[in-house]
């Protein structure tokens, strides 16, 4: 365990870090990334988060961190009150749970559960810093650039996108859990119920799952399973269409592991081959690490289009392949999935391609940020320490 962050205090208490990091799996687990390298500093870290089942099931029984959830509800267009209502509420709440000890320092990951605890934190005298992991900012972190002392971003195309000085923008990379890394993807098969001699695909749609992505792939398994024989399917639906895609795979007589979604994630993509996956900035960042050659399907309704951009960011690197929903119900997609799975040329460079977008110590750096200290010199190592993986036997459908 790393413990070189050095924390300046006038006192034995440790120092007090807040991250606000709720609402989706791509503002969350970056955020835990952080929170854990704080942690092994000795630091006291609040996690703020909101109350959907995505923070509370993956913080469940984790005694590490303090956890302040908040009743804020996304912004849209019509709603202004509902949504002043309850970002009032929620400043509220944050400026009572800050009121004894308050932090020194509060870390937007983005989203709207981060801008009431942001402002309680400013108000208290703390600095507030954020972390932009998407090609186009976010609007919360947008608001939140005019207050914020520091801003760190994992695509280059954002650093212009902030409304603060550019010398206050940091490009950092992506914080990943460190359970992402390269490892034996056999390993990870016999742990999934696969067999460890046979490529795999990955599907994904992120942390809710998409039935975009979902219903684009089943249209291309008979022909992508005819053209790669004996390729196992690993599918993570979202919990409305599991039954329906493992009925299809069973019709179409492939062998498939069908989830609804995933806690250990790092053996899904330890596993895999390729993914089929949305372009949210987390996943890409956990595809990087890992090395897993992905074909985009970018959610055509995200907030200003960001998940293209930043798919089309990764293509320019040679890093992904990606396509629009809208025209991936053809055999084009079927024979780009096909290309990321037998084209060894092809995968080698687009693993050098993803190796370009991990940085393995940008939780490492955002930490030592937070605490005030001189950030690590940059390594340009892909890999942390190797640990244990967990064992959970499924059953092949």
């Amino acid at each position: 365990m790393n413990r070189d962050l050095s924390m300046p205090s006038a006192t034995n208490a440790p120092m007090h870090v807040a991250i606000a990091c709720g609402g989706t799996g791509g503002h969350l687990y970056p955020g835990l990334a952080v929170a854990e390298r704080l942690w092994e500093a000795g630091a006291r870290v609040t996690l703020v988060v909101s109350q959907k089942e995505v923070d509370q099931q993956a913080l469940r029984g984790d005694t590490r961190f303090e956890v302040l959830t908040l009743p804020a509800v996304g912004f849209s267009m019509g709603r202004w009150v509902r949504f002043a209502r309850a970002c009032w509420k929620s400043y509220r709440v944050a400026r009572r749970a800050f009121r004894e000890s308050k932090p020194s320092a509060l870390l937007s990951m983005g989203g709207f559960t981060s801008v009431p605890p942001a402002w309680a934190v400013r108000r208290a005298g703390g600095r507030v810093m954020l972390h932009e992991a998407n090609a186009i900012p976010g609007r919360a972190n947008r608001w939140l650039a005019r207050v914020a002392s520091k801003g760190f971003v994992f695509f280059p195309e954002a650093v212009s996108r902030l409304p603060m000085p550019r010398q206050d923008v940091e490009e950092v990379g992506m914080p990943v859990r460190s359970q992402f890394r390269e490892i034996d993807p056999g390993s990870c098969r016999l742990a999934l119920g696969l067999r460890p001699d046979r490529r795999v695909l990955l599907v994904m749609g992120g942390s809710q799952g998409a039935s975009g992505v979902n219903d684009v792939v089943l249209a291309a398994v008979p022909r992508v399973a005819r053209l790669v024989p004996g390729l196992q399917w690993l599918h993570l639906t979202g919990p409305a269409d599991e039954a329906r895609v493992r009925h299809r795979y069973r019709e179409a007589g492939v062998a498939a592991v069908v989830r609804p979604f995933l806690t250990e994630m790092e053996l899904a993509l330890g596993a895999a081959d390729a993914a089929v996956a949305r372009a949210g900035a987390s996943s890409a960042a956990e595809l990087a690490a890992v090395g897993v050659p992905p074909l985009f399907l970018p959610f055509p309704f995200a907030a200003d289009d960001h998940q293209t951009a930043n798919a089309r960011a990764f293509e320019r690197t040679g890093a992904a392949r990606w396509m629009r929903q809208k025209d991936a119900y053809s055999e084009a997609f079927a024979e780009a999935v096909i290309a990321l799975l037998t084209d060894e040329d092809l995968r080698t460079r687009m693993k050098a391609g993803l190796a370009s977008w991990h940085r393995a110590d940008a939780d490492q750096v955002l930490a030592h940020h937070l605490l005030g200290s001189p950030p690590p010199v940059h390594r340009e190592t892909t890999g942390l320490e190797a640990r244990g993986l967990p064992v959970h036997p499924v059953t092949m459908e």
